[in-house]
């Protein structure tokens, strides 16, 4: 079986929209565009980038995120990031799109639909399948419960506004820590593989309620 692992450079408070530049995405009146570029050369940003690039695997991308790699990376051999470009433009990619397109990229398939063409996916023998940018993808593929890993490279500012790797349709699912780097600069990088179902508890264990504590409560309900 196949992995499916969302790659992801956000901020503190979760943006992941155009860290490359700043006309990489600038719908929704983003203005941060290329906000990751302070510390590109950061040590433990690179060395976590090249682990995640030296295992097999494919790429799964969005349509957006398609468009704005395949207007690049096919150009950059040769170039400061050429040993990236040789990796993204020999493996394959699978492109989630509702709409026809012309996919100019080499070694590119359409997904027609992205959550069954995924799982189908999923359980063919191959390498892992690796997520960059493609917010509504991983939005998609969070909701469907058909993540194995997440690759998070958190950068040390807040954005406020902008695309972010998480909504309100994740499904619920804990993930375990199995590996973490913090630089001198402030970034971390961190990798959770998928874990078990949500439990929940009272901290210090279950206590009977006061007075004060029922009609907290009490006042909750109606306020939902």
């Amino acid at each position: 079986m196949r992995k499916v692992v969302v790659g992801a450079m956000v901020s503190m408070d979760g943006v992941m929209q155009a860290p490359g530049g700043p006309e990489e995405d600038p719908t929704g009146g983003f203005t941060f565009g290329g906000w990751t570029a302070v510390l590109g050369d950061d040590p433990v940003f690179g060395e976590a980038l090249g682990k995640l690039f030296d295992e097999p695997f494919d790429l799964l991308l969005g349509r957006r995120t398609y468009e704005i790699f395949a207007a690049y990376w096919p150009y950059a051999e040769g170039g400061p990031s050429d040993d990236i470009a040789r990796i993204f433009n020999r493996v394959t990619k699978y492109v989630a799109t509702r709409k026809g397109m012309d996919l100019t990229w080499n070694g590119s398939r359409t997904l027609r639909d992205a959550v069954k063409d995924v799982a189908k996916l999923k359980q063919e023998d191959g390498p892992t399948l690796l997520t960059q940018g493609s917010t509504e993808l991983v939005h998609a593929l969070l909701s469907a419960g058909l993540v194995d890993e997440i690759c998070t490279f958190t950068f040390p500012l807040l954005l406020g506004k902008g695309k972010r790797l998480f909504n309100a349709d994740s499904q619920p699912r804990t993930f375990k820590l199995t590996h973490s780097a913090v630089s001198p600069n402030g970034l971390v990088a961190a990798t959770y593989v998928r874990g078990g179902e949500v439990k929940t508890g009272t901290v210090g264990g279950p206590v009977e309620p006061s007075t004060a504590e029922l009609a907290r409560r009490e006042r909750l309900r109606h306020e939902d």
